[in-house]
């Protein structure tokens, strides 16, 4: 993921954080929430970042939503000078002011798929194969999940697939809430596409590689590409400010990546030299994940130009 190839990724989030604060008017009291935060990575350079601003610091109350204790043991090595509320989900985070991350999450959040038959659209249901006990795709009546399919897409050709995920939205749908009640802003950087389209999108990983997602079941991930979209499209319906999507690699150089990278290369060795190039290649070069991965932040509407962003 991006925080662990470079801390520069982590330390440029944390600067983001403070530019929001200072448009929300630096408030004595504000919640920081990463959901999903890993190895504790970003947060921990984030954090150390921040220290550029020890009022931002002195106002942030640090809140991670995860779930797993494998990853909370390691998120509490990784900020361990630091005080964290640990929370099972979003809806556990104290009301008020607050900044939300949210890096590679909404791709691990379950999906629908449905597919278009000369018959009807069905759903694409997961059944087992008798004698092999090995797991297969079967078409079925969708569910009720297919009410939230576009217009637009429930007019796709005979063959197409679609996907929507009901919890991605339901959980937008929170976040977007609370900044409009509450203030603050929600940054979410993940992989997908701007407009919503046909497309099955549905994919393990092991180790980096691409996996039958039937097989290995509980030991490989699995995600599907996040429709930006939609989740622009959700927040402005609750009446949010929606920014972007912006590709990761536009939004990074916007906020000083290149910059960044050169102060670092001032002290580095020549190897380290090298290594903060091939980092900085990987997160903003078109072929790398310079355009696969994408930027939305959503703030509440007296925010004006949150950095990273063209201009609305």
């Amino acid at each position: 993921t991006s925080p662990e190839i470079s801390q520069m990724f982590g330390e440029l989030i944390g600067l983001w954080c403070i530019d929001i604060w200072n448009k929300m008017g630096s408030p004595a009291s504000l919640h920081l929430v990463e959901i999903g935060p890993g190895k504790g990575t970003l947060m921990r350079d984030a954090i150390n970042a921040s220290a550029v601003m020890p009022k931002f610091q002195k106002s942030i109350q640090l809140h991670l939503v995860e779930t797993s204790p494998v990853l909370r043991a390691r998120q509490r090595s990784a900020l361990s000078d630091v005080q964290v509320t640990w929370h099972t989900n979003f809806y556990e985070v104290p009301d008020g002011p607050m900044i939300i991350i949210a890096n590679e999450l909404f791709d691990a959040l379950p999906i629908h798929q449905f597919q278009r038959t000369a018959a009807a659209w069905q759903e694409r249901l997961v059944d087992i194969e008798i004698n092999s006990d090995q797991f297969k795709l079967v078409l079925g009546p969708v569910s009720g999940a297919f009410a939230t399919v576009s217009k637009e897409l429930k007019e796709s050709p005979i063959g197409s697939v679609v996907e929507v995920s009901p919890d991605s939205i339901n959980l937008m749908h929170t976040i977007s809430s609370r900044i409009l009640t509450r203030g603050g802003a929600a940054l979410i950087i993940d992989y997908g596409s701007i407009t919503n389209r046909p497309r099955d999108t549905l994919q393990g990983v092991v180790r980096h590689n691409t996996h039958n997602v039937f097989q290995d079941p509980g030991k490989v991930d699995l995600s599907a590409h996040v429709d930006f979209e939609t989740l622009g499209y959700v927040a402005e319906q609750i009446g949010a400010a929606v920014w972007g999507p912006e590709l990761q690699g536009a939004f990074l150089q916007s906020i000083g990546i290149q910059a960044r990278a050169a102060q670092l290369k001032k002290s580095a060795t020549p190897n380290q030299a090298k290594d903060i190039d091939s980092a900085l290649e990987r997160l903003i070069n078109p072929g790398q994940m310079g355009t696969l991965f994408k930027v939305l932040a959503v703030t509440s509407p007296e925010i004006q130009d949150p950095a990273g962003f063209q201009t609305q």
